[in-house]
């Protein structure tokens, strides 16, 4: 057992990753893809399958399992006890909480049943969920098979999202509906006449029928 220390100085490959420095692979995980994108950490009892894509700068808690098919882009963060399934997208910078729940099935049966054996000979079955950059995932969320998360939105804690989210919508709740809107640094947004103002960054937001634009400067 590495000391605490010991773990955070290590900068080891494992012998089949290749070109990818300063990765960490902690000695219990498992990681079969030969690429991981260079300064990744991956903790304790994680699992990544071969044929998952992981990008650059991302920490993956642990307990955490990537199936083959699923995409991490770059800067992201997987905390603690999350599966990340097949057709499951993370753009860059997403945040996972703890324990969230991906599905990838809409109409899930054990392929080793006899009536459904034919349903499962392709790759039809399969509806992918895509979260778009920056979007950040509350512990405990429940993202159905099929949706869109908008860039920078933010999903609440618990919350059971059964519909595309649009970007910066705060949503909460079961099913999960917008509640307020929330900037690209998270903080809450109070519109005026159509308009918010970010207190902590200054950005500024506008909203287009049921949803919100950055203002480009």
């Amino acid at each position: 057992m590495l000391k605490t220390d010991e773990v955070l100085s290590l900068k080891e490959h494992p012998e089949h990753l290749e070109g990818a420095p300063d990765v960490y692979v902690h000695p219990t995980a498992i990681v079969e893809p030969r690429r991981i994108g260079a300064g990744t950490r991956i903790w304790a009892f994680v699992h990544v399958m071969a044929d998952a894509s992981v990008g650059k700068h991302c920490n993956i808690g642990e307990h955490s399992f990537i199936e083959s098919g699923a995409v991490v882009g770059d800067n992201v963060t997987i905390k603690n006890s999350n599966m990340v399934w097949d057709g499951v997208v993370l753009e860059d910078g997403v945040f996972v909480g703890p324990n969230v729940s991906f599905t990838n099935d809409l109409y899930p049966r054990s392929p080793r049943l006899p009536q459904v054996m034919a349903r499962y000979r392709d790759r039809g079955w399969l509806s992918p969920t895509r979260v778009r950059q920056g979007a950040s995932l509350g512990a405990g969320a429940v993202i159905l098979a099929g949706i869109t998360i908008g860039e920078f939105a933010m999903v609440g804690a618990g919350a059971v999202v059964t519909k595309d989210v649009p970007p910066f919508a705060l949503v909460l709740g079961s099913p999960a509906r917008v509640r307020g809107w929330v900037c690209e640094c998270a903080r809450p947004l109070r519109f005026q006449d159509g308009t918010a103002t970010c207190a902590e960054c200054g950005t500024t937001f506008v909203t287009v029928g049921t949803s919100i634009e950055r203002v480009r400067s």
